[in-house]
């Protein structure tokens, strides 16, 4: 088996990264940067008019409007430029609310699409990627850090234009005005852009860390939620409180360490622009006109509040990056098993052959040696074997959740790895002992692999699997919400749930791994009924641990060690008087000879 791909390590910067996965997105960003940039020239604009409303005001004839317009009275000045405010306050108005549009809904766009990319991609990695991941970790990208990127697109994108923009325009004002001021005055700014980017170069890995303590946080937390009941019945809760305690202090550490740098950011740009502007001032001495001076006050404080909010706007943008680092990061991951391009011909027979298997999860640890089993169409075969001899890898590898290290595994003489997944798995029911349901209605869970199944096709299926009963003395019957993972239901009831949702399938290969294991007597023999009804016409393959639930099997096949080391019918193994005589006399409470462990080769 190829093992997992590991998280891939790409240095390409994560905004140039997400401009070329989300090419068919560019036209809207180019129209919202327009949008932000014609926002911020008319935002800068009413300071040009309050300054030649001051000229007006004190110049009169001889002001900068009636040299522009020919127009010589103060009052028609005026009121020109009145209109003219007017207009540019309703296109300012009308920009804004465009750049707002466009930035927001590209934000929420991107959000979901890249949810569900990462959603979709996750669903494509092969079994192993999972036992390596925690869920909580996969939850912090796929939901925390899509959230954390929608919030820079959002509000740290325009802000950024808005930033660039107010330089390049107040820097243009104050050249055109006086060009030593604009030199002595702007003299901070290379200071302002090389503290910036060192600002960023030490919060990108502050933030990486947050991110990371953040998967941390949420994998633990998800974890206990699942096991409340453990906890509660080990009366752990403290113990667990001061787990997460740990956790999520360590979380505040890393979130406190990226604060205090982009917290400094702020004064000390300030005091960078306002020294300059200072120097700049002192250069006059008095040399321009009131209105000019006038619409510098104004350029002056125009530039220097957007640039103070230049560290938070920073701080947005460096958990963004981090953010986006992540998700790509988790979208570059390759599957290591792919499906194939053939289909299984129709009708689906069910002969299924193991043919020189070899199998380990690690390198070091084997767990298939030399497997060959062939389970011709139609018959039921049972695989046994004490815990930990292998059985359930048996049923991965039929899945193809695995591939084999070499050997192969057919299905109607096709090479799994050739077939497609929908084709594969489509034919095969599976009824594991660790059976999951999900947060909806009996009727829904029991159609899960067939949707469209009518409701008389889902009855008949409970039927079939003696569920029907039960169910129809809930509350609401098949309309009951059983809740999340089953919980309002008896192990047994939601395994005979998990059958009912297997025969509606209508599978050619049925798989029962361990489906009784954990069910009382009662319910394990109104199990056997129903299989022995079920399995009639279809392949059927039995991993069990308890031997009374294969006893009718046409032949079984008893694993030991990743071997199969004995086969054939129950009566053949008992009269042998190897493994699985020696298992079938401890289960009926016979008395051994020798201990259990002697009778594996």
């Amino acid at each position: 088996m190829p093992e997992t791909a590991a998280l891939p390590v790409n240095d390409v910067h994560p905004l140039l990264r997400l401009w070329r996965r989300a090419g068919h997105h560019r036209p809207r960003v180019i129209y919202a940067t327009v949008m932000s940039s014609l926002n911020k020239v008319f935002d800068v604009v009413p300071e040009l008019l309050i300054g030649a409303a001051v000229d007006v005001v004190v110049r009169d004839q001889d002001s900068f409007v009636a040299s522009l317009t020919g127009v010589d009275d103060q009052w028609r000045q005026l009121v020109l430029l009145a209109i003219v405010n007017a207009v540019v306050w309703m296109l300012e108005s009308l920009t804004e609310w465009a750049a707002a549009m466009a930035w927001r809904n590209l934000a929420q766009t991107v959000e979901h699409e890249l949810r569900m990319d990462t959603y979709g991609h996750v669903q494509k990695l092969e079994l192993a990627y999972f036992e390596d991941q925690s869920t909580g970790g996969l939850m912090s990208v796929i939901n925390d850090d899509v959230n954390q990127l929608e919030r820079f697109l959002d509000v740290g994108a325009n802000t950024i234009i808005a930033t660039f923009l107010n330089v390049v325009l107040v820097g243009l004002v104050f050249v055109l005005a006086s060009p030593l001021l604009a030199l002595v005055a702007f003299l901070p700014i290379p200071i302002i852009i090389w503290g910036s980017l060192r600002y960023q170069r030490r919060l990108q890995p502050k933030y990486a860390g947050v991110r990371d303590q953040v998967g941390l946080l949420n994998g633990m937390l998800a974890n206990n939620l699942g096991g409340v009941a453990t906890i509660k019945a080990f009366t752990a809760e403290d113990r667990e409180s001061r787990r997460i305690a740990v956790e999520s202090d360590a979380y505040r550490v890393a979130n406190g360490g990226a604060i205090r740098l982009s917290s400094a950011f702020v004064p000390l740009i300030r005091m960078a622009i306002l020294a300059g502007f200072v120097g700049g001032w002192a250069t006059l001495n008095g040399s321009l006109e009131v209105g000019l001076f006038s619409v510098l006050v104004f350029m002056t404080q125009r530039l220097l509040w957007p640039l103070t909010r230049l560290g938070e706007t920073l701080d947005l943008y460096q958990r963004g990056m981090a953010s986006t680092r992540r998700i790509l990061d988790l979208l570059d991951v390759r599957p290591t098993i792919t499906p194939g391009a053939v289909d299984l011909p129709a009708p689906v027979r069910g002969e299924v052959a193991f043919e020189a298997v070899e199998f380990a999860y690690s390198d070091d640890v084997p767990v298939l040696h030399g497997i060959d089993l062939h389970i011709p169409a139609g018959e039921t075969h049972a695989v046994v074997g004490l815990t930990g001899s292998g059985k359930s890898t048996i049923v991965k590898l039929l899945l193809r959740f695995y591939d084999t290290r070499s050997g192969r595994v057919t299905v109607d003489g096709h090479d799994v790895r050739e077939l497609s997944f929908t084709s594969l798995r489509g034919a095969i029911g599976l009824v594991s002992q660790d059976v999951f349901l999900f947060d909806g209605s009996v009727a829904e869970n029991i159609a899960y692999g067939r949707v469209d199944a009518s409701r008389e096709d889902i009855e008949a299926a409970a039927r079939l699997a003696e569920a029907h009963d039960f169910i129809a003395a809930l509350p609401e019957g098949y309309d009951t919400v059983v809740g999340e993972r089953g919980q309002r239901l008896s192990g047994g009831q939601r395994q005979r749930l998990s059958i009912a949702r297997a025969i509606l399938r209508d599978p050619a290969i049925l798989v029962l791994d361990e489906a009784t294991s954990s069910v009382d007597n009662e319910t394990e023999a109104a199990i056997q009924r129903s299989m022995e009804t079920v399995s009639k016409g279809r392949t059927t393959i039995v991993i069990a641990h308890r031997l009374s639930t294969v006893r009718s099997a046409h032949r079984i096949h008893v694993l030991e060690h990743g071997r199969i080391t004995e086969e054939g019918t129950h009566d053949e193994l008992v009269a042998s008087g190897g493994l699985y005589a020696a298992l079938w006399r401890v289960q009926t409470g016979e008395h051994l000879e020798r201990p259990l462990e002697t009778y594996e080769r």
